[in-house]
């Protein structure tokens, strides 16, 4: 679909921006459209992708993550090596541009910019999934969230402004979290095979972070898999040592059957080293 076949207006919000002289007004032709920002910018209407320029994505984008900002600062950000008058001038044309996609995907309210009602931003479904699993007291028989809807990609990728880094951190620790509790809600209910693929997608995403490990073995030692959970211990033993030159902490040592004792037992005196006394 291509960007000069896309006209619209807005059905319920304001979105007047002045269109460059010579230019004839968008028609009114209201759709809906999905905003996707994990993996890569995707814009999508009801006949499929919409094809999106680089400064309408980089509006769309921030709007999507912070829901409403005043006019001032989105320009501010999104153009923050030139003029205010000219970062205004350049977010009404990027405005004015958005109008002509088949869908009023930017609202106004005065001052105010926003993402209109109905489109939908993938960033807000994970987000919501990992809050609620991440949540204190969950209802056990809360209805889990699927796996793939923790595990759509890193936030925009290639995209190295700092207002997309900071979300993109924020974001990354969330769904480690996330997938972590969703790990440990899985093993409670004895799903154990879904509670290992969420586990391991967070090694996966991060390799030296203890506490996904420490979900892999939780869920061999609820399967009885003992040699499993020794084996993955090992393993991840040998990664700390190469990596950083540490050991596992006490906490994920002391889960591991053939060395808790090891770790909680104080030496006896047989076994205490003896000491020389070299004094002359």
């Amino acid at each position: 679909m291509a960007w000069n076949e896309l006209t619209a207006e807005p059905r319920r919000h304001d979105t007047t921006e002045q269109a460059p002289a010579g230019q004839a007004p968008a028609e009114q032709v209201p759709a809906l459209a999905g905003l996707r920002l994990f993996g890569a910018f995707r814009l999508e209407g009801a006949e499929g992708g919409i094809a999106v320029p680089a400064n309408e994505q980089r509006l769309l984008a921030y709007l999507g993550l912070h829901q409403r900002a005043p006019r001032s600062v989105v320009a501010g950000t999104l153009w923050p090596d030139v003029t205010e008058e000219h970062a205004q001038g350049s977010l009404r044309t990027t405005l004015w541009r958005l109008r002509r996609v088949r869908y009023p995907a930017v609202g106004s309210d005065g001052d105010t910019l926003y993402l209109a009602d109905g489109v939908s931003v993938d960033v807000d479904d994970f987000t919501r999934a990992a809050l609620r699993l991440t949540g204190s007291a969950p209802d056990p028989g809360d209805a889990l969230p699927p796996l793939g809807l923790l595990t759509r990609g890193e936030l925009l990728p290639g995209w190295d402004e700092e207002w997309i880094c900071s979300e993109r951190e924020r974001l990354r620790q969330l769904r480690l979290h996330a997938l972590e509790s969703l790990s440990a809600r899985h093993t409670r209910r004895g799903c154990y095979a879904l509670a290992l693929e969420a586990a391991l997608t967070c090694v996966a995403i991060e390799p030296l972070r203890e506490s996904a490990h420490c979900a892999v073995v939780t869920v061999h030692l609820a399967e009885s898999n003992v040699v499993e959970a020794i084996r993955h211990y090992e393993a991840f033993r040998r990664l700390l040592r190469a990596e950083l030159g540490i050991e596992p902490s006490a906490r994920l040592t002391g889960m591991i059957p053939h060395r808790a004792k090891s770790v909680t037992r104080t030496p006896s005196s047989a076994e205490t080293p003896e000491r020389h006394d070299r004094s002359a």
